[in-house]
Formats: structure tokens, sequence, C-alpha cells
């Protein structure tokens, strides 16, 4: 087995990564090296290194026994303590902070129980599927099918990997061990210790004639199709777990879990922000003086809103229930509306007449070139 590599160097992150920056090189390159996306020879191995590494990376308790044992704390080898998982369970997993007697044994005779574990039915692997929404997509939901490559058990061995017709006998090497003894120099000397059995790989089974389907894996690659109800609300980076619905397991396990992540396009006229939305709207310095009624757009169609006379700039209305819907609560959030002035940049003969009249009527007897920036900066005052 090749020695796993250090998952620091997989992600590409640096030891003081934060979990975000974690998160973030995971998905890019879960993405680059997904085996639905990436066909190159090597990807789908590149593929499970990432969510290995993700693995330990991304689980706090994982990654602190990772950076302060190595591999072996990663996996549960160190830092259990007596309070971890109770100690004087079967094989004494909580002595003194190591995995137990067993695997103290186990690092200098090699073991057989991780072997011996082969048989025991495990749950298969979760996938990741990026799901790409429309700003509006994400606020009102929708249902949609998505499609995807994973491993499924054999239709036709049933997941056994034998020739249809015939089953898996006992491993004639190891006798149904998984298995076998091997003699080995050590620092007591020589021993006899145990290792997996190379034949039937631990299971203790041997397939003699082989399923011409998955070719004795018990698995096949396939499209795989499934209905998702995207729910009113999401946001960018949201994720949602379909059960069953990641790869086929192994000995008769469950399938694994899929996580959908949500990646959101922004909008050109809104910004959101959970629930509110916010919404910025021109008007022009004589509907702000006089005060007017306009027409203000909405995620929900266009409503009227009353400007009241004298607005001034950047002042912000909210409109009720005219947000997105809240995702973890029931109704929505409001909509933001941020007036902006806006200054004409050409006047008719008319206008310039009238706002000569303004200016006169508010003490300006005379005025030059900065008289509609003066004009501009009175409406703000």
């Amino acid at each position: 087995m090749a020695e796993q590599r250090d998952p620091y160097d997989v992600l590409g992150v640096s030891k003081d990564a934060s979990a975000d920056e974690i998160k973030k090189a995971y998905r890019k390159l879960s993405k680059k090296y997904h085996p639905d996306l990436n066909h190159e020879p090597g990807a789908e191995e590149k593929f499970k290194e990432v969510n290995e590494a993700f693995d330990i990376l991304g689980d706090p308790k994982k990654k602190a026994q990772y950076d302060q044992f190595g591999a072996a704390g990663a996996q549960g080898g160190f830092g259990q303590g007596f309070g971890g998982q109770g100690f004087g369970s079967g094989d004494f997993g909580g002595f003194g902070g190591f995995g137990g007697f067993s695997d103290i044994f186990d690092s200098f005779f090699g073991g057989g129980g991780a072997s011996r574990k082969q048989n025991v039915p495990r749950q298969g692997r979760d996938l990741q599927y990026e799901m790409r929404l429309t700003f509006e997509e994400a606020i009102f939901g929708k249902t949609t099918e998505i499609q995807y490559s994973r491993e499924e058990t054999c239709s036709t061995c049933n997941g056994s990997g034998a020739k249809a017709g015939t089953s898996p006998v006992t491993c004639s090497h190891c006798g149904g061990r998984g298995f076998i003894q091997v003699q080995r120099q050590t620092p007591l000397g020589r021993v006899m210790t145990q290792q997996e059995c190379d034949v039937c790989h631990g299971t203790g089974k041997e397939i003699k004639e082989k399923c011409t389907i998955c070719h004795g894996a018990g698995h096949v690659r396939k499209k795989h199709a499934v209905q998702v109800k995207v729910p009113a609300g999401v946001e960018n980076g949201n994720q949602m777990r379909l059960q069953g619905q990641g790869e086929a397991g192994f000995n008769g396990g469950p399938y694994g879990d899929l996580f959908i992540v949500f990646v959101v396009e922004q909008s050109k006229e809104f910004r959101r922000d959970g629930a509110e939305i916010y919404f910025n709207q021109d008007i022009s310095f004589v509907q702000a003086a006089l005060g007017d009624e306009v027409e203000v757009k909405t995620v929900h169609g266009n409503v009227k809103l009353k400007i009241p006379a004298g607005t001034q700039t950047g002042t912000t209305f909210r409109l009720k229930g005219k947000g997105a819907p809240k995702l973890r609560g029931s109704g929505n959030g409001d909509e933001q509306v941020t007036v902006n002035i806006v200054t004409p940049k050409n006047l008719n003969e008319k206008q310039r007449l009238a706002l000569k009249a303004f200016a006169e009527a508010s003490g300006k007897k005379s005025f030059g070139e900065g008289f509609f920036e003066k004009l501009k900066k009175q409406f703000k005052d």
C-alpha cells in the first residue's frame, strides 16, 4: 500500500490555513478531478486522494490529531485518552491515549485486526455535486433532475463478483480467515505474525469464476439520475444531503450519500444578504423635492413606493415581505430600497429658466457654471 501523502500538500494549503481556506481548496480540487468532469488517467485516484485529505483537515478533531500525531492520529490511533470512546471496551480502546493493546501489538507484529474487518458491511463513499442556480432560482426554488456517474452494485452478480450461477467460495489460501501467518524478524527475535491474505485481500472468500460484467469487483460505474427539490431561499455555498445517493456499499453495506453544493449567480440589479434584498432606485431632484409615487422592482414583481417631499439622496425605504424566503423559518425577508437623486446632464431652455427662477426665489441673485453643483448640494443639506 502506498504511503499516505500529507493532506496539507494534497490540498495545497499551509498548516495554519483557516477552515474556509481548506474548504475552498477542497472544492476547487474536487471539481478539477471529479470523474464526471475529468477523464484523464489518474484523475479518479487524485479525486479520492483529495477527499481523503479533506476528511482529515475538514474535521477539527481529526485535524488536531493529525497535527499532533500524524497519519496515525487522524485515523483514531491516538488522542482518545480515558474519556474517549470508553475505557474497558472490546479492545481497551481508551488505554493511555493510544489505540489500545491490539493497536500497540499490531504496530510491532502487523496483526490481522484490519483484515478481519474486511467482511463487515461498510457504507459506500459519499459524493459531491455542484449545482449552479440563477439568482431567481435560489430565491424561489425549483425541482430538477441531475445526472452523474457513481459506482453501483452489479445487478448481474448482486455484488458478489462471481459469475452468474456461481458463488464465492472459502479462500483456499487462508481458510476463510482473511489473514495468513508469516514469520518475521523483529526486535524480539523471529516471531509468527499475521497479515492480510494476498489471495482474497482479507475477505475470506475466493472468486473462482468472475462476473463477466464487473470482472469480480461487485460494482460497476453507471450514470445515475435523481430528482432534486431545491428549497426556496438557498444561498451560495449551502449544501443539501441526499441520503443513499452516493456510491454502493461493500459486503452488503448501504449506499453513501450525495452532497449537493449550491453555486448561486449574482444579480445585476439586486444584492442579497440572507433573506434581505437590497435595491437602488434613481429619482429626479424634482421628485425628491416635491414627493412622488414611483414603481420599484422587487423579485416578486414591481410595486409602488411613495417618496415623501424633501427626501434626501441615500434615504432607504423598507418594503415588508418583498425579500427572499427565510430558509430556516417562515415568511419572507424585506427589500430595502435606497434612493439616489440623479442630476440631469442636459437641460432645455424652459428647464433652465425654471431653475433660474428657483435659484432667485431661494435668494441666489447670480450664479456661474457651478450652479447645478450648488443646487445639488442644497438638496442634500
